[in-house]
């Protein structure tokens, strides 16, 4: 079962209690430098976990001073699109509702998820796989910074694991092995984990164990929480 850390209790708190109707997912982003991208982020990363549970999610976004352009920063960055929720209301049929906000926002009523601050305010973002990479590599609740060195670690990192998953996919397919599924359920169902399914995924690219089709089903597996286009090499010349 999803779980997130209630900033408002400190205490761990089910993200979908009520499994026949779906979560609101509120992401409260003022401004619109990195730091509200981030927050939107982590809640692509909750609609992403939950989705993977089986829970209907509803995503919204309020509190955007500069609504278009956080929009647009945030479709570059592989954040899927949240409807106006001053628009849209509490909508019908929901049966949980979780916000998300940055750190040191006052902790409104409900469920909450406080997402520490990146720096600089205003990273460069022409690479936006890498940006979203290097903030994934952090825990939400820790404070990022967003350096040259962290961006080009991420491109790098990204660059061999599509090399890596496009040469994987050529060979003959193999199921992901259950540990390695429970490892990355447990790393992301445990307060959106991110930097734990990454840790799970270096361990797949060494495990000599592993065949090489397992590695990728396994990378697509995880991506479909990470949403880092690892398979975007697939067909490539070798």
């Amino acid at each position: 079962m999803l779980r997130i850390n209630d900033t408002r209790t400190g205490e761990p708190a089910l993200a979908a209690p009520a499994r026949r109707a779906p979560t609101r997912v509120e992401a409260h982003a003022p401004g619109s430098g990195i730091t509200a991208l981030r927050v939107l982020l982590v809640a692509d990363l909750l609609v992403r976990a939950l989705e993977l549970d089986g829970t209907p999610a509803w995503a919204v976004l309020t509190g955007a001073e500069e609504p278009d352009r956080l929009r647009e920063d945030a479709e570059a960055l592989g954040i899927r699109p949240f409807e106006d929720g001053a628009a849209f209301g509490s909508g019908p049929g929901t049966g949980q509702s979780v916000r998300v906000v940055r750190q040191g926002t006052a902790a409104p009523d409900g469920t909450t998820i406080a997402v520490a601050s990146v720096h600089p305010a205003e990273p460069d973002l022409a690479d936006p796989d890498a940006v979203r990479l290097a903030l994934l590599e952090r825990h939400h609740h820790a404070r990022v910074e967003l350096d040259a060195t962290a961006l080009e670690e991420a491109r790098d990192t990204l660059a061999r694991w599509r090399r890596a998953v496009a040469d994987w996919a050529r060979q003959p397919s193999r199921p992901v092995p259950g540990d390695v599924r429970d490892r990355l359920r447990a790393a992301w169902e445990d307060d959106l984990d991110a930097p734990g399914v990454l840790r799970v995924l270096r361990r797949v690219e060494t495990d000599p164990d592993l065949p090489d089709g397992a590695r990728f089903e396994i990378c697509a597996y995880a991506d479909r929480f990470l949403g880092l286009h690892l398979t975007r090499d697939l067909g490539a010349p070798a």
